[in-house]
């Protein structure tokens, strides 16, 4: 480790948040939808480091800091920058570190973000790191769950599609556990919910249940429907993709029956698991998800810059 003593607090996992924390940060995010535009980091500069395609993550961050006041510098492709010459991770880090007061970065790699927290003397949000973990989205969901429903406690949410693969829905679950869910995991068998994440229900008394199909029937208990898109991107095998890419799509006939207050998320992009009509019935939801990113992740730059 180069330097334990950072100047802010990183964001790595919501493992590292308390549920005080969680609903704190989630009032924060209320107060800069009232008032997005603020200039409490000037003189800031931030980095975004973006190895792997972004688009709501980069566009939502680098929005928040310039309605903040503060300065970007960084990348949206990898492939122009050092690393193509071989330069390690940490040396990168390392760097950028001596630029910015904030990193933000996503990576291809599992625990690439925590790898960053240990050796910067900066502190990182981790933009998602790989099928590992996506903090600042699920900030995101939570807050799109609470103005929606009301609440977060003793909900029926339902993942749908890749939950093996997929980060959001696994920090989901991590950030869930205080809030007493149900949970349903709908996916076809190859892309089924690690066993880890399972266990990690069942150590925080989360009750959940597995599905193999999505149907009408199956989601008429639903508060949250989380759909997810099978990420072609984490596939070695291609012919393996190609068989499960469109086996749950989501179709308007299909929430007939659904609860009044159910609605729909997806962390985007969508590909072809929701039908393009549902866009404007007023149970989907995930348009103004993608919006509220702004106001959560104002509030998550603040707090790792100890301004709130």
């Amino acid at each position: 480790m180069i330097n334990m003593e950072q100047s802010g607090k990183s964001l790595i996992s919501l493992e590292e948040l308390s549920k005080s924390e969680i609903l704190e940060l989630l009032r924060h995010a209320s107060e800069f939808e009232k008032e997005p535009n603020r200039k409490i980091l000037d003189g800031k500069v931030v980095a975004t480091l973006f190895f792997e395609p972004s688009t709501r993550t980069r566009l939502s961050f680098e929005t928040a800091v310039n309605r903040l006041g503060g300065r970007i510098i960084g990348f949206a492709d990898a492939a122009t920058t050092s690393s193509t010459k071989g330069e390690s991770l940490k040396d990168t880090i390392m760097m950028v570190s001596n630029y910015a007061d904030l990193i933000i970065m996503r990576h291809y790699l599992e625990g690439a973000a925590r790898y960053a927290s240990e050796i910067s003397p900066v502190p990182i949000i981790n933009a998602g790191d790989g099928a590992n973990q996506h903090p600042s989205q699920t900030m995101l969901d939570l807050y799109s769950i609470q103005k929606t429903q009301g609440r977060l406690d003793n909900l029926n949410i339902y993942l749908v599609g890749d939950l093996k693969f997929g980060r959001t829905v696994h920090s989901m679950l991590i950030a869930m556990r205080y809030f007493n869910p149900t949970f349903h995991f709908i996916a076809p068998n190859e892309l089924r919910m690690p066993n880890i994440y399972k266990e990690f229900c069942k150590e925080h008394n989360m009750k959940f249940y597995e599905h193999s199909e999505l149907s009408k029937e199956a989601i008429a208990d639903a508060d949250i429907l989380y759909m997810t898109r099978v990420q072609k991107e984490r596939f070695t095998d291609l012919m393996e993709y190609e068989r499960v890419k469109d086996t749950f799509i989501l179709k308007n006939d299909m929430l007939t029956d659904t609860k009044p207050n159910l609605r729909i998320l997806h962390p985007l992009p969508r590909v072809n698991e929701i039908e393009q009509d549902i866009d404007t019935n007023p149970k989907a939801y995930y348009f103004q998800q993608a919006k509220n990113g702004l106001y959560v992740r104002e509030a998550l730059i603040c707090n790792a810059l100890n301004i709130l």
